[in-house]
């Protein structure tokens, strides 16, 4: 996720990023495939806020990301976007669309006169734009630390499951807060990676059974900002108003246990850059010991939860 300078940027990237115009900004020309958008400059201050947390994770490839979180990410999206209970004819700004799960929630149940997602992850952005295709949706290469502005001030700032990979939280935050015309929403989610991902849980509980430095890279042990408390402390201390958290939950279902496992080899995200690191041997051990514990009696369905925070306050 934290590329940079990709051979995947666009040309269309390039074009607007070498004039700082965002597409739809009426007083420039843009791009006839690019939705309508009152939107302004970006702004290329505070870039170290855009850059993911330094981990060993591997944020590559948007196909596998998409089979090991983003199909979940799609079912979470719809949950947080119903929460939210938006107006129609927004304008939002999302910061961390990812492969676009957010961004397509939005565009088909909260009717918005336009998207601007933006992602630090070229791979990651031309996914999305594969994917998805809508006309209030415009995907831009872009992290927390060079937003684009809107000239009456966005509706809705949010971000979906990306603010604990983010170094410094609290001014990705702000940043996020200062597109917000007054009256604004500002809301993020993330997993609850403490107790609420099960197949998370599970995974990594039987890889710290077997290899005690595998609890390092735990996201349990590693984003302690997914808690509730810690989420509305953060909007607070951002000076938004009437802040307050909700849990979402959705359900986990895999057909048998090859497609709980397979997911994980795909080589993007936390737990499967560790199974990338694993010799074939231990690899293997680890298979055979999560499908002990899933499937003792020899296959069939996995059924799990899996849980989220989500927090909203206003810019006023």
């Amino acid at each position: 996720m934290a590329a940079r300078n990709d051979p995947l940027k666009s040309s269309e990237d390039e074009a607007y990023t070498s004039t700082k115009i965002l597409p739809g900004d009426f007083t420039q020309p843009r791009a006839a495939s690019r939705p309508i958008g009152n939107y302004d400059k970006i702004d290329r201050n505070n870039k170290d806020v855009s850059v993911l947390k330094d981990t060993p994770d591997k944020w590559v490839s948007g196909e596998a990301y998409e089979q090991f979180m983003g199909r979940w990410s799609r079912r979470l999206a719809k949950e947080f976007v119903d929460w939210l209970n938006p107006h129609s004819s927004w304008n939002w700004l999302e910061v961390g669309c990812g492969t676009g799960a957010l961004t397509q929630a939005i565009c088909l149940n909260a009717d918005p006169a336009a998207v601007a997602a933006c992602d630090p992850s070229a791979q990651f952005v031309a996914f999305a734009r594969r994917s998805f295709n809508h006309p209030a949706a415009t995907f831009l290469v872009a992290g927390a630390g060079e937003l684009p502005r809107h000239e009456a001030g966005f509706d809705a700032a949010v971000s979906g499951l990306v603010l604990n990979f983010i170094p410094a939280p609290a001014e990705a935050v702000q940043a996020m807060s200062s597109r917000l015309r007054p009256g604004g929403m500002l809301a993020a989610c993330v997993w609850d990676y403490a107790e609420g991902m099960q197949f998370l849980r599970i995974f990594w509980e039987t890889a710290v059974e077997m290899d005690s430095e595998a609890a390092e890279l735990d996201e349990r042990r590693r984003f302690p900002i997914c808690q509730p408390e810690a989420l509305v402390e953060l909007l607070e201390c951002a000076g938004l108003e009437r802040v307050d958290s909700q849990a979402l939950e959705i359900a986990t279902v895999f057909p048998d246990f090859d497609s709980f496992w397979a997911p994980f080899l795909g080589g993007t995200g936390s737990a499967p850059t560790y199974v990338g690191s694993l010799h074939p041997t231990a690899r293997e051990k680890l298979r055979l010991r999560l499908k002990q514990r899933l499937v003792p009696d020899g296959d069939g369905p996995i059924q799990l939860t899996a849980r989220a925070w989500a927090v909203r306050g206003f810019h006023l």
